[in-house]
This record gives structure tokens, sequence and C-alpha cells, in this order.
């Protein structure tokens, strides 16, 4: 600790008559911050891996998001193809710089696509992501910002499609979070984490909603079904 934050920090010590914590109280609430006790979680996310593929896919349904069940990274090319054609867009897409989709997916089996990687600047129309967690709870997507998943991938494009290996999926809030201080080994979280439950949507303007308001239209999920994928 610097001088500075010292003379600060004493002087709210005795602004307040409190005295320096003590070394054991200290440990003691250093040992309870690691800790993080979840609390109450719901009794609906008890399930098996079947039944948090059918409720994180009823949920993501039940709010304008679509999902598409894949045996392996293999079938990603050809996912993403369906999609483009099905929705008559361009055959076009910007990836995530991720090594699990930019190395481990084999993208000549569709020549057609044309693929580039990195940050979006606006002018992508469809990007393709990966998701650090899927939560059964509410269909949620936890989006982690890095290197290699950029935040601009998560808004800027009209279509985002999502990579969400079925390791991945929890059941509560709780665990996701869990998993991700376990990622860090207890370090600094990474700088953004955004927490996406479908399509992006507004009503501010005459109580209609109107999908697109301040991120994609159409949110896709592709999930990996094959838990050494992620």
């Amino acid at each position: 600790m610097s001088d500075a934050r010292a003379e600060i920090l004493g002087r709210l010590r005795r602004a307040l008559k409190r005295d320096a914590l003590a070394p054991a109280a200290a440990a003691d609430i250093e040992a309870r911050l690691a800790a993080h006790a979840p609390g109450p979680v719901p009794a609906r996310t008890r399930l098996d891996r079947e039944g948090l593929i059918g409720l994180f896919s009823t949920k993501l349904q039940g709010v304008a998001g679509t999902v598409e069940r894949l045996g392996s990274l293999d079938q990603v090319p050809g996912a993403v193809a369906r999609y483009l054609a099905r929705h008559n867009l361009p055959a076009a897409l910007k990836l995530a710089p991720a090594p699990m989709l930019t190395q481990q997916i084999d993208w000549s089996k569709e020549p057609l696509l044309k693929l580039s990687s990195g940050p979006s600047d606006g002018s992508d129309l469809v990007a393709l992501t990966a998701a650090f967690a899927g939560i059964a709870e509410t269909g949620t997507l936890m989006l982690t910002a890095g290197p290699e998943t950029p935040t601009t991938l998560n808004f800027l494009p009209d279509d985002c499609i999502v990579l969400l290996p079925l390791s991945r999926l929890v059941g509560p809030f709780e665990e996701a979070w869990a998993r991700l201080r376990a990622a860090t080994g207890g370090g600094l979280l990474p700088r953004t984490v955004n927490l996406v439950t479908g399509p992006s949507r507004s009503a501010d303007i005459g109580l209609v909603p109107q999908l697109g308001a301040h991120g994609p239209r159409r949110l896709h999920v592709l999930l990996v079904d094959d838990d050494t994928q992620a």
C-alpha cells in the first residue's frame, strides 16, 4: 500500500473512530470473500443435461431467439450456411478470433462463405462468436470481452450467431459466475461481461416492441453436443 493511500485510510478510520483491522480479522474477511457462498438457487435449474438443454431452448425461444443442436464442431459450417440462406443473407461472416472458431472448425466445407475475423466496425451483417456460458434458468448467454471475443460482435451486426458447447451450459446464474471466477484463477474478471437474453428489443416508442433497437435483430444459438469441444 502506498504512503498516500495509507494516510487517507488512516484519516477515515480516525474520523469513524475505528482501529485498523487485526490480522486475524482481515484474514477472516478475505476468506469469506473468496468463498463466494451462493444464495438460494431455484429448484427448476437442478436438472440433468437433457433437462438443462430443454429449459435453455424453451426460455431462449420464448424471447424470440432461435437454437439449433449440433453433434460436433464439424457441423457448424453447414449450420451457418443454412441460417444465411434461410434469412436471405449474403454468404459473408465475421468470426470472433477465438481458436475454437478459427482453427478447430473446417470452414472449407462451405467454400462459398466469405470469412473475416476480428472486431466489427459496424458494416458486418452477421457475426459468429462463442459464449463463455449458457444459463438455462432464463435462456441467457454470458459473453465475455477479450481479444478472442470482441464485444462489438455482440451488438453491431444485425444477426448474431453464438456457439455454445454443451459443457458450458449451466443451470443457475450463480454457477455461471462461479465458473468465470474459477477461469480467472481468482484474478481480475474480464473488463466487460454481457448477459444477453434474446435479440435486442425496445418498446419505448408507442409501447410497440421493436427488435434490433440497440443490438442484433436476430440471435441464433448453436448448441454443440460434444463436451470435449469446450
